[in-house]
């Protein structure tokens, strides 16, 4: 009986480690935060087909180009599901793309952009959760990758994931100096100018 349990445990803890994620708590600036009325906005869509409930504790769909906007939020993908909790809140927006897509400027104006096959926005709390293939960047902060991303636009939190032996990946770009002037592009080597030869009649001196 121990040797089950033993047994029992080791494979439990192999399980565990199989389905272990690498993870990155990356904190961006806090003048990164999303700008804070976008959820007082209406939120409006287009889409090719949808079936659409305005009524607590209901999902409505769209299918087709989707275009979801509310403020500077814009989602687009190829369907959305939009849950209506109980006091008639859009709670979430549910969306499958390829890939899904999600952009929100900051209060400094800054975009942000967000892709990967499945994003799940959790409209109440302002945090979206883009799964498979995820890819966030930030203008003038850097960029981030990895199968999993979890984005909290109140306080610009990045968590990544990877599953297996996957990694995730990130880059933060320098904060440029006041006045620092950018560097010339360096031009392209050019071919020297092939020599031409004198169109003049060559001379008989006979």
């Amino acid at each position: 009986m121990k040797a089950k349990a033993r047994s029992r445990r080791a494979s439990a803890s192999r399980k565990a480690v199989g389905a272990a994620v690498l993870s990155a708590l990356l904190t961006l600036s806090a003048s990164a935060i999303a700008k804070k009325s976008d959820r007082e906005q209406p939120m409006n869509y287009t889409a090719k087909s949808t079936e659409a409930f305005n009524a607590p504790n209901t999902i409505s769909t769209l299918t087709g180009s989707v275009r979801i906007t509310q403020g500077t939020l814009l989602i687009t993908g190829n369907v959305a599901k939009i849950h209506v909790d109980a006091d008639t809140q859009i709670a979430r927006v549910v969306v499958t793309g390829n890939p899904a897509h999600i952009q929100q400027l900051d209060e400094n104006n800054n975009l942000m952009t967000g892709d990967a096959l499945t994003l799940d926005y959790d409209n109440i709390n302002g945090i979206a959760i883009l799964t498979t293939n995820a890819v966030v960047h930030q203008k003038g902060r850097g960029e981030f990758h990895g199968d999993k991303l979890t984005y909290n636009t109140d306080t610009s939190l990045i968590t990544g994931e990877s599953a297996g032996n996957g990694m995730v990946s990130g880059m933060f770009l320098p904060k440029v100096k006041p006045g620092a002037a950018a560097k010339p592009a360096t031009p392209p080597a050019t071919a020297p100018a092939p020599a031409h030869s004198s169109s003049a009649p060559a001379q008989d001196n006979h």
